[in-house]
């Protein structure tokens, strides 16, 4: 009878090879599936579960009513988000440019397909609360604190504070970062340059004027020094220490290129050392 009628049986064989191919789909092991049944979610497929074993998840083949279901597959991945550049105005009345990242997770698909829809959609919302809590968050903080270590721990605040708002869309976010900050370009940067400058020269000056008040000292503390161990030596032999001064007032006032003349009496107590002295017996 089969031989007699080919066409119906093999029309029929067609159809069931067709249904059976669309109730069958593949889901790999970095997705996850959401079973869609007349447009509402009815069931996921190898969903994101932290405390899961490498190897025992639900993916691979997997059925679904053909005509009736359909299959949206979400990435499963820790995801990229790149936000733009921010302007942001410091305490301090200052502007930065911060270039910030973050990365995230779907870890509700159902969540998120039922709150926003797909994933890129979901990309952008969150996106959207990343830069309020960033420019807010950074707005509260002066300038120098924007640009020191200690800003991951502030990231690490926003992080938190974001998470809250991104579970709405069925989303975990892992880590925010900033990439860069920097001084915008233009009057900004040259002002900030000039202030830097202005300040660096007031610290040299003061530096110099820190070194020039040591060394007087110094010099003042070694003249007095001097002047001690002077007076205790001269002081242990007074005639030696008179005519010591004496030889000095000679070299100085009879030096050759002096062209100063002088007319003295032979008595006179100035060339009292040249009589030489006398000794007593």
């Amino acid at each position: 009878m089969i031989l007699r009628n080919p066409v119906p049986w093999a029309i029929g064989l067609m159809i069931v090879i067709v249904l059976m191919m669309s109730s069958l789909f593949r889901v790999s092991e970095t997705t996850q599936a959401i079973v869609l049944r007349l447009g509402k979610p009815e069931r996921i497929i190898n969903g994101f579960d932290p405390r899961e074993k490498f190897g025992s998840s639900d993916a691979g083949l997997a059925l679904k009513l053909p005509l009736f279901e359909n299959v949206v597959t979400i990435d499963k991945r820790v995801l990229d988000l790149d936000m733009p550049e921010q302007t942001v105005l410091s305490t301090d009345q200052r502007l930065l440019v911060v270039d910030a990242f973050a990365r995230f997770r779907i870890v509700d698909p159902q969540q998120m397909y039922q709150t926003v829809g797909t994933e890129d959609q979901a990309r952008e919302a969150l996106a959207r609360i990343l830069v309020s809590r960033l420019r807010n968050e950074l707005g509260r903080q002066p300038f120098a604190a924007l640009l020191s270590p200690e800003r991951t721990m502030l990231m690490d605040d926003i992080q938190a504070s974001v998470n809250s708002q991104a579970r709405q869309y069925g989303a975990e976010i892992i880590d925010v970062r900033i990439k860069r900050a920097d001084l915008p370009i233009g009057a900004p940067l040259k002002s900030a340059y000039d202030r830097m400058s202005s300040a660096r020269a007031q610290e040299a000056l003061t530096i110099r004027a820190q070194g020039t008040k040591q060394a007087v000292i110094v010099q003042a503390e070694a003249n007095a020094n001097a002047a001690r161990i002077y007076a205790t030596s001269f002081g242990k032999d007074p005639e030696f220490y008179a005519f010591y001064r004496a030889m000095q007032a000679y070299r100085t006032a009879f030096n050759d290129s002096s062209s100063t003349s002088m007319v003295l009496t032979p008595n006179n107590e100035f060339l009292r050392e040249f009589e030489g002295r006398r000794t007593t017996r």
